[in-house]
């Protein structure tokens, strides 16, 4: 199967039933794709599917076929973060961080459709990750402090 990730076209082998999060941790190595709950309830493994976030355990690697993803490691690289990395640093919005990854995610999605989010909206975007730590009142933050973040760089 052929689908590009993170700019890079990749012909990936799979098996029929094999889950798009496996392939990319697997096959890919992308391991800030995370697996939690495997039923797309906590979001932890939101990766960016033909511009629409998705919860990747939940998409069949079949159905990705020709597809474009990006993930958390596709946004931003050591030396230069994305603006929503960088907020999720300065703002302490994790604290395990295994879902981390997932909120980043949800939140660039969001962030490239609304560049200028109340709290409320920037909750209410990513209502589909969840953080057993507690950290949520940091991540809105962060997601705030990030669109202040973009609006500045353009």
């Amino acid at each position: 199967m052929n689908i590009t990730v993170n700019g890079v076209k990749h012909d990936v082998a799979c098996e029929d039933g094999d889950r798009l999060s496996d392939v990319l941790r697997g096959e890919l190595g992308l391991i800030g794709v995370r697996v939690s709950c495997a039923e797309g309830e906590c979001g932890s493994c939101t990766v960016i599917l033909n511009d629409q976030p998705v919860t990747s355990c939940l998409v069949l690697a079949r159905q990705a076929e020709g597809a474009t993803i990006t993930t958390v490691e596709g946004i931003g690289t050591h030396d230069r973060l994305h603006a929503i990395q960088e907020a999720f640093v300065e703002q302490q919005a994790f604290q395990c961080a295994f879902c981390t990854p997932g909120f980043i995610m949800s939140a660039y999605a969001f962030l490239k459709e609304n560049d200028n989010p109340t709290e409320e909206e920037a909750s209410d975007a990513v209502a589909g990750n969840i953080c057993r730590c507690g950290s949520h009142p940091y991540i809105v933050k962060a997601v705030v402090a990030a669109a202040q973040k973009i609006r500045e760089r353009v």
